[in-house]
């Protein structure tokens, strides 16, 4: 009998994620390496055209009681789980992409003469706001929301390690180092967070916590 393959998921996934990895006979160790929390912020200056990257900004700005007002502009987004939040709460989604980099040259090419809200967390990576300033594009900022790093030491040995952002690489680098373990990415942001620890990467097709699952799976499924 083979040994079991172990992997360890730098968040904790859902019930149907983690089912699908045991299905595969995959044991799966999870924590969340970072946390994020909502912060206090105004809803105050905002220009035509909104942008979101993350659901958890969505999350913020759900939370606030001003946000009803909000659903009248249109909405720019990164992320297929972001898009589909967004439209379900009565968002208007123009446009939106994998990754930020695509998002924003599509601003950049075809709406840079409209205005723009950015709304952010702190950690957020420089790639949407740069471009945007290169373009000369209208556009200001409001961080609504708080990443933190939540490191630990993880003490079993892992065939393989999942990872989800940038920050959760970072936390995961503090207290463990990365040998032979294959790394699996979300997307080419997180990857580039591992390009000079690691060469055994396997990033996935499209930026969704369910490719990178089937990675893995397809990864190991010989292996068992």
């Amino acid at each position: 009998m083979a040994k079991s393959i172990q992997i360890l998921s730098t968040k904790k996934l859902s019930s149907e994620q983690k089912q699908a990895l045991v299905n595969a006979h995959i044991d799966v160790i999870e924590s969340d390496f970072i946390q994020t929390q909502n912060k206090p912020f105004e809803l105050k200056d905002l220009n035509e055209n909104l942008i979101f990257t993350s659901q958890n900004a969505v999350h913020s700005i759900l939370a606030d009681p001003k946000s009803e007002a909000l659903k009248s502009k249109n909405v720019f987004c990164v992320g297929l789980k972001t898009k589909i939040l967004l439209s379900e709460s009565g968002f208007n989604v123009v446009a939106y992409t994998g990754y930020a980099a695509d998002l924003a040259e599509i601003i950049t090419l075809i709406y840079r003469t409209e205005s723009y809200t950015f709304f952010s967390g702190n950690l957020r990576r420089e790639t949407l706001p740069q471009a945007l300033k290169d373009a000369d594009v209208k556009f200001n900022e409001i961080q609504v929301y708080d990443t933190s790093l939540t490191p630990q030491k993880i003490k079993t040995a892992v065939d393989g390690i999942l990872f989800f952002s940038p920050s959760g690489v970072e936390s995961y680098l503090k207290d463990n180092t990365i040998k032979k373990e294959k790394c699996f990415c979300i997307g080419e942001t997180t990857a580039e967070a591992l390009h000079k620890i690691t060469k055994n990467i396997i990033i996935a097709d499209q930026p969704t916590v369910e490719d990178v699952i089937e990675d893995v799976i397809a990864e190991y499924s010989n292996k068992l």
